[in-house]
C-alpha cells in the first residue's frame, strides 16, 4: 500500500510535527518511534507516563434492551452482568472457537455498551456484528467520529487528575463519562503496557487539543508502536494476528481466564458462544500445544516466525513475539509449544539463522503488572 493510500489518525499533523518515524500498520500511516528512540519511550513509560496515539482502533456503540443478550451470544464473556462503569476483556469466537478477535466491553448503562476491537479487524468485526445480532441492537461505528489516546505509566493519574479530579478515585478496568478541557470523553483506566494508565476515546474534532494539553505536561513524552510492542510483550499480553488467530483457540493462547465462570462448561449460563464444545472439549481434555513465556538465555533476540526444537532437534512450535525486553534487561519471547514442553524452565531451543539458542519456558508477565486495583 502507497504512502498515499494510507489512513491517518486525528493525530497524523502532530505525530509529523514532532519528529515521528512514521510505518505503514493496519492500514495507518503510525509513529513507530519519535527522537527519544524506543529504548527511552518505554522507559519513560514505566518511569513515568507516555501518550500513545491508538486511534486506528475501532469503536463501536451498541444500543438497546437486548445489547447485551445479543453481544453475549459472539463472545465467552459475561457481558450480561457486566457491572455499568466496568469494562471486559472479550473475544470473538468462530465456530471451530478460533478467535476472530479481542476487544473491550464497556457498560454505559441505559442499554448501551462500548466495544473497542482492534484496528486490521474493525470491518470484519463490525460486519460479524451485524450479520449476527444487527436484528437485536443498533449497531453503531464510530471509526471516523472518535479518536483513541492511551496514557500509561505510573504518573498517567497525576497528569490526568490535573484535567479531571475524579479519575484518582477509579481502579482498573474502570469505565466513565469524563469532561476533559470542557470536552465529553469516555475515560477507562486500563492499557495495554503492565502500568497503571488510561485509555481515552475523545471525538476526533478534539483529539490533538487534548493530546497538546497532556504533552505540556512535565510528565509527559509522544510514545510510538515500538515501545507500545515491548511493553506489551514484557507484560505477556497477546497481539491479535501474531499471538492468537482464528487458528487458535482461548485455551491454547493460555486464555482462559478470560473466559468468565457463567460461560464455562458448569457455570450457570454455560456455552452458548461459537465453538463452545470445542473450547470445553479442550479444558477438559487438554490441548496438543499452548501460548508459553519463553527466555532466551543468550542475549540473541529471537524473533517472530522462529523455529523451536526440542534437544533432538524436532521441531516443537514456533516463536509468536518476540525481541528485547528494556525493561527485563534482556530478550524475551512467547510462543507455541507441543504441551510435552510447556512445563516451567522446561529447555528447549530457537534456530535463529542457522544457529540453536537455548531458551527456557518461562512465567508472565515478564515484569510485574502495576494496575491500579485500589
Amino acid at each position: 500500500m502507497s504512502t498515499e493510500q494510507l489512513l491517518k489518525t486525528p493525530l497524523h499533523a502532530l505525530h509529523l510535527e514532532l519528529g515521528a518515524r512514521m510505518v505503514p500498520f493496519a492500514g495507518y500511516d503510525m509513529p513507530v518511534q519519535y527522537p527519544l528512540g524506543v529504548m527511552k519511550e518505554h522507559q519513560h513509560t514505566r518511569d513515568q507516563a507516555g501518550l500513545f496515539d491508538v486511534s486506528h482502533m475501532g469503536q463501536i456503540r451498541l444500543t438497546g434492551a437486548g445489547a447485551a443478550k445479543a453481544l453475549e451470544t459472539l463472545v465467552p464473556v459475561d457481558i450480561i452482568d457486566l457491572p455499568v462503569g466496568m469494562q471486559r476483556y472479550a473475544m470473538f469466537t468462530n465456530d471451530n472457537g478460533g478467535i476472530l478477535d479481542d476487544l473491550m466491553v464497556a457498560n454505559l448503562g441505559n442499554d448501551e455498551l462500548f466495544l473497542v476491537v482492534n484496528a486490521a479487524c474493525k470491518d470484519q468485526d463490525l460486519a460479524h456484528l451485524r450479520a449476527h445480532i444487527g436484528a437485536q441492537c443498533d449497531i453503531e461505528p464510530l471509526f471516523e467520529a472518535r479518536a483513541l489516546l492511551a496514557l500509561q505509566g505510573p504518573a498517567a493519574v497525576t497528569v490526568l487528575a490535573r484535567l479531571a479530579p475524579e479519575v484518582a478515585k477509579m481502579t482498573f478496568m474502570q469505565f466513565q463519562r469524563v469532561t476533559l478541557l470542557g470536552v465529553d470523553c469516555f475515560v477507562s483506566r486500563s492499557g495495554y503496557t503492565g502500568e497503571d494508565g488510561f485509555e481515552i476515546s475523545v471525538p476526533a474534532t478534539d483529539a490533538e487539543k487534548l493530546a497538546r494539553a497532556l504533552l505540556a505536561e512535565p510528565e509527559v513524552a509522544a510514545i510510538g508502536l515500538g515501545a507500545r510492542d515491548s511493553l506489551r510483550l514484557e507484560a505477556g499480553l497477546c497481539l491479535y494476528g501474531h499471538d492468537m488467530n482464528t487458528g487458535t483457540t482461548p485455551v491454547e493462547a493460555s486464555l482462559l481466564w478470560a473466559i468468565s465462570k457463567v460461560r464455562r462448561a458448569d457455570g450457570a449460563r454455560a456455552g452458548g458462544f461459537p465453538g463452545a464444545e470445542t473450547v470445553f472439549a479442550q479444558q477438559q481434555g487438554g490441548v496438543k500445544r499452548k501460548r508459553v513465556g519463553l527466555l532466551p538465555q543468550e542475549r540473541t533476540p529471537v524473533r517472530e516466525g522462529a523455529e523451536i526444537v526440542n534437544e533432538a532437534g524436532e521441531i516443537i512450535g514456533t516463536v509468536c513475539s518476540g525481541g528485547f525486553g528494556p525493561t527485563l534487561g534482556g530478550p524475551l519471547a512467547m510462543g507455541y509449544l507441543d504441551s510435552a514442553y510447556v512445563a516451567l524452565d522446561t529447555p528447549v531451543w530457537a534456530i535463529v539463522r542457522g544457529k540453536k539458542v537455548p531458551l527456557l519456558v518461562s512465567k508472565m508477565p515478564f515484569v510485574p503488572q502495576r494496575y491500579y486495583r485500589g
